[in-house]
């Protein structure tokens, strides 16, 4: 999808002298007043907001996805043998970036399209009606999902193997860095267990890339700076609306069975 401005209203916008626009616009203004001189120029690309191109099969395979890598947690003995509390800490803290190697292992694309914005004078005046009510679903930006699809391509491009996928998971689950565990010793211990199986599972294949290992976890740090409020409005909230992402994948890890998803399940796309 293309960034640039070639059709951008910024400029025409910032021409209009009707009255009407000039109030409207005046919250606009504060907003951007600490802005660089090129932002203020044109925002399209900031304000661009996005939506799945074909929902219903992009998150359909999402919750595949999702059901697996719950899987992939729940079938970890050594997970299991965690308090309770060290678990969901791990779950909330590690389900993104886990959720994101299973995208790349899936080899899962996806197309997303612009979505209409509501107009400015909308906004105002439905905003005295929207005091109590819920607020409205926010929407992924262009910009925030190219990032996401930059680093997707950038794990494709390591062609891992199930096995190097499956220790670089471990090493990601267990990470004793997580504020308030209670086991943090044990699971840093897991940790460098995970990272020293997938040391050992690379040298064989890539006997000539001594970097390889190091590369594989700073690409896999990356993943930790995407936000999970963007993979859930992107990928879950067409599907689960305003419920907790985090409460349903909890729920996933301990009332699945025989690997069926009942919370996500019931709701189509």
């Amino acid at each position: 999808m293309d960034v640039d401005c070639e059709r951008c209203q910024c400029h025409s916008e910032a021409k209009r002298t009707a009255i009407l626009y000039t109030l409207l616009s005046q919250n606009l203004t504060h907003s951007c007043s600490g802005c660089s001189p090129a932002h203020q120029r044109c925002l399209c690309h900031q304000r661009r907001t996005v939506c799945l191109r074909t929902p219903h099969v992009t998150c359909q395979a999402a919750s595949n996805v999702l059901v697996k890598t719950i899987s992939f947690m729940k079938n970890l003995p050594s997970f299991h043998l965690l308090p309770r509390e060290d678990q969901l800490l791990l779950l909330d803290s590690c389900w993104v970036p886990l959720f994101l190697l299973g995208l790349v292992q899936e080899m899962v694309t996806f197309e997303v399209m612009e979505t209409p914005a509501p107009s400015m004078l909308k906004k105002i005046l439905l905003d005295g009606q929207s005091k109590g009510q819920e607020p409205e679903r926010t929407q992924p930006t262009l910009a925030a999902v190219q990032r996401l699809q930059c680093c997707l391509n950038t794990f494709w491009s390591l062609d891992l193997s199930p096995k190097e996928y499956a220790y670089l998971k471990g090493a990601i689950l267990f990470n004793p860095d997580v504020p308030g565990l209670r086991a943090s010793l044990y699971i840093e211990s897991l940790q460098r267990e995970a990272q020293r199986a997938l040391q050992e599972v690379l040298q064989p294949p890539h006997p000539e890339d001594q970097g390889r290992f190091a590369r594989i976890l700073l690409i896999a740090s990356t993943l930790k700076s995407i936000p999970p409020a963007l993979i859930t409005d992107l990928f879950f909230r067409p599907v689960i609306g305003n419920a907790d992402i985090v409460e349903l994948i909890a729920e996933m890890l301990y009332e699945i069975t025989g690997g069926q998803l009942a919370p996500v399940a019931r709701v189509a796309c």
